[in-house]
Parts: C-alpha cells; sequence; structure tokens
C-alpha cells in the first residue's frame, strides 16, 4: 500500500515540476508580451485534442460542472496568474502563490469534512517559507493589484482541486481532463483578445515548437497526470505537490539559462521539499480487529484434547 502511494506521489509530481519549465520555455521561444496568448494555445487545443481522442461529451449536470471546474482549474487561474506576473515581479508572485496548499487545507476542511493538522499548518508555513527564500528579492516591490491577482489564482486553484475531489467524475479521465482545459480555454479567449489584441499572423520555429511543448507535454499529458493523482490523493496532499513548480523553474534558470543560485536559493529549495515530504506522509490509522474465530460445537473427544 505504501508503495502504491509513493508510485502515485511521484507520478502526480511530475505535472508540477514540467509547468516549473513554462518560464523558461516562455521567455525563450514564445513571442514577447502574449502571456495569455500563450495561455490559450496552451489550454485550447489540448482539451479538444483529448475530447477528439475520448470522444466523450459531458452529460446532464456535469456541462456546468465541467465549465465550473474548467473556470476555476485553467481560465481564471491562468488569467490571474499572468495578470500576477506581470505586475510583480517573480518572486513575490510566486511567493504569494504558495499560500495555496493552506488554502486548500481549509477548504478541504470546509467542504469534505478533512482534518486540518497542526503539521499540515506548519508544513504550509515551511513551504511559504522556502518559496519565498528561493525567489523572493531584496529589491522587490508590491503592488496591491498584483497582489491580490496572485493570491485569487491560490484561492480559485485551491477551490477547483477541492471541488474536482468533491465532484467525482463518472467518465474517462482524459475526457474529463479535456472538457476543464476545453472551457478554460474558451473562457481565455474573449480576455486575451480584450487585452492583448488579435494573435501575431507570423510565428518562428522556435514558436512553434514553444507552442507544441506547452498545449501537448504542459497540459495535455500533465494535467491529466494532475487530475488522475487527485483521484488517488486528498486535495492537499496534491497541493503541496505545486510547490515543485517554482523549485524547477529555479533549478532550470541556473542550469539552463545561466542564472545564479545562491546558497539562501539553495536553503528554500531544501526546506520546500522537506515540507513537501512531511505534507505527504500519512498518519497510520489504528489496525482493524482481527474477526473473533466462529464458534462451533465441539464434539467430546475435542473437549478432551484441548482441557
Amino acid at each position: 500500500m505504501l508503495s502504491n502511494r509513493l508510485a502515485v506521489v511521484l507520478l502526480t509530481a511530475v505535472a508540477p515540476a514540467v509547468w516549473g519549465t513554462t518560464y523558461a520555455v516562455t521567455t525563450e521561444l514564445l513571442p514577447p508580451h502574449r502571456p495569455l496568448l500563450a495561455a490559450v494555445i496552451r489550454c485550447l487545443p489540448a482539451g479538444l485534442l483529448l475530447i477528439a481522442l475520448t470522444r466523450t461529451l459531458p452529460k446532464g449536470s456535469w456541462w456546468w460542472r465541467a465549465l465550473v471546474l474548467g473556470a476555476l482549474n485553467i481560465g481564471a487561474f491562468q488569467a490571474l496568474l499572468f495578470i500576477a506576473a506581470y505586475r510583480l515581479p517573480g518572486g513575490i508572485a510566486a511567493t504569494v502563490g504558495a499560500v495555496q496548499p493552506l488554502v486548500t487545507a481549509g477548504l478541504s476542511a470546509a467542504l469534505l469534512g478533512d482534518r486540518l493538522t497542526l503539521r499540515t499548518v506548519l508544513s504550509g508555513i515551511a513551504g511559504v517559507a522556502g518559496v519565498s527564500l528561493l525567489v523572493l528579492r531584496a529589491d522587490a516591490r508590491l503592488d496591491a493589484i498584483g497582489v491580490a491577482a496572485a493570491l485569487g489564482g491560490a484561492v480559485v486553484m485551491a477551490f477547483g482541486v477541492v471541488l474536482s475531489k468533491r465532484w467525482a467524475s463518472p467518465a474517462p479521465l482524459l475526457a474529463t481532463t479535456g472538457w476543464q482545459l476545453t472551457a478554460g480555454g474558451l473562457l481565455l479567449v474573449p480576455v486575451t483578445l480584450l487585452s492583448e489584441g488579435a494573435p501575431p499572423t507570423h510565428y518562428t520555429v522556435d514558436n512553434v515548437l514553444g507552442y507544441a511543448y506547452l498545449c501537448l507535454i504542459g497540459a495535455a499529458l500533465t494535467y491529466a497526470i494532475w487530475f488522475r493523482g487527485l483521484r488517488a490523493l486528498p486535495p492537499t496532499s496534491l497541493s503541496f505537490l505545486s510547490l515543485l513548480s517554482p523549485v524547477v523553474a529555479t533549478l532550470v534558470g541556473w542550469l539552463a539559462l545561466g542564472q545564479d543560485l545562491s546558497p539562501l536559493q539553495a536553503l528554500g529549495a531544501v526546506v520546500v521539499l522537506g515540507s513537501l515530504v512531511v505534507a505527504q506522509i500519512r498518519r497510520p490509522g489504528p489496525a482493524p480487529a482481527a474477526p473473533a474465530p466462529e464458534a462451533s460445537p465441539a464434539t467430546p473427544g475435542q473437549v478432551r484434547e484441548t482441557a
């Protein structure tokens, strides 16, 4: 059972680890100043592809549930994320976003009846502290709208994770993933056109490769892995894995982009990883009592033997 859970955790961790490469791909391969366009191209084609592969559409209440979950997990989250990224230094945006596991833990207690433990709270605080050491800079400046957007992104993603757990979809995993990516992508289209205008008419080979990576690997594959993990793990445990994204982003910046990695940042990475490990440890429940052996009438011979 333990090795089973460990395998699920490790596989699910692939998703936020891949998402941690998004910053490098965006800055190195995509057109500048088009973050929402990147979000649309990342999500909408991936969702339509998964729907085409599964040939499964929502039924009954799942039309509006898929829309709500797509808005929370994909559309609203991506929009708020990019607003925060534009108005805040990356370190502040990542640090504020790191409160997501704590918000998820609170919502899980309120909506799912999960127990909010001191260990979870302390792990969440350690995760925020670790991310701040990892990415926060001394000259970072606050912006009220940016902070609100970063906090809003953490809250809507937490709501999306908890509601995804509460509304267990009867459809195949890839179909449910496709519905959410499509709904979120469609909601982003008008926001993108209003804020960024019409998309460019010319794309380089690097642009195409970057968009293909974000769509096929960074959305279709990773969201399927993420939602599969959500079916098997508690929402709070899942949310802690999202803290891997800033760790991977920092490592990619150091290894691939030549950015500096200070001892303080390395300490922050260790703190984040420690909080992840502690958050995944489950307290063993009481062992089930062994059923009492069924009494059977004893023969006289048996009585003599046991006497």
